[in-house]
């Protein structure tokens, strides 16, 4: 194909992609889950740069994904900051729950654009960071002895579950039970709910689901030669998500009792976003 040819494609995509990120947006969604993706962008030299993703689950449990931001790889909280006052912009007046990693300053963000918004530290994510202190042999044990806090009953289970994994591996990894004693307070927010938020919740396995077919894309490009390059590719792995609609149908199925869970929760924040 010519150049121009190339250009002349290449516009079009950039124009839907500009139209899609300035979309209007619903008014409340019960979750939504923030995570970043690292692309290599050659800007004098290549280097990582975070691509920032906000994926939301709509009243009728739906996927929408509101939008995708470059990040310069500064301060993450700050941008979300940005990211999180753009989505309120756009008509964002409530969220219930956000789900994302253990980022320092990101809950005081969320939080200042949306007040009564529960921010829920992903379980994966902390567990992750855990296994970073650990040698590979005892990964397994580590696991396992972790499992029961997450899954305590109560929070109250779950510090003396925490309790008895500080006492058997706080000595060797003085540095897990720090993690997660910093990370505490927005662990524990999913263990005052019953078993259908819980189990949607507890993980961003929802987001990560889309990162690994974006990051399929982005390998396949090795590294871009400027951020709207790296953007443009991310966006059209985004529309490939679901050609079939198949994966709209089993998330409808998945969230519809968790949905319902999140009325009766928030004392009806979710059904006054639909009227």
């Amino acid at each position: 194909m010519s150049r121009q040819a190339i250009s002349t494609i290449t516009d079009k995509v950039m124009d839907g992609m500009a139209e899609w990120q300035n979309r209007p947006l619903d008014k409340v969604y019960p979750v939504v889950f923030l995570d970043a993706i690292n692309v290599k962008i050659r800007d004098g030299k290549v280097a990582n740069r975070p691509i920032y993703v906000a994926l939301a689950v709509t009243g009728e449990g739906t996927r929408d994904i509101g939008g995708l931001w470059a990040g310069d790889g500064g301060e993450g909280a700050k941008f979300w900051l940005q990211v999180c006052t753009e989505l309120k912009n756009r008509g964002v007046e409530d969220v219930l729950m956000a789900v994302c990693d253990g980022l320092t300053g990101l809950p005081d963000a969320i939080n200042t654009v949306w007040p009564k918004t529960v921010v829920q530290t992903c379980v994966v994510h902390l567990l992750r960071n855990s296994f970073k202190y650990a040698g590979r042999q005892h990964w397994d044990a580590i696991a396992a002895a972790l499992k029961p806090v997450y899954t305590a009953p109560t929070e109250a289970a779950a510090e003396q579950r925490f309790l008895e994994f500080a006492e058997t591996w706080g000595e060797k990894y003085a540095a897990i039970v720090r993690l997660w004693e910093n990370a505490w307070a927005e662990f524990v927010p999913f263990l005052a709910f019953d078993a259908e938020i819980r189990k949607v919740v507890c993980s961003t396995n929802a987001i990560e689901s889309v990162n690994a077919r974006i990051r399929r894309a982005v390998r396949a490009r090795g590294h871009f030669p400027n951020e709207q390059a790296a953007l443009k590719c991310v966006y059209l792995a985004v529309m490939a998500l679901d050609p079939t609609g198949a994966g709209h149908r089993r998330w409808t199925m998945r969230w519809k009792p968790a949905l319902n869970a999140f009325d009766l929760a928030f004392e009806g924040r979710l059904s006054a976003g639909r009227n």
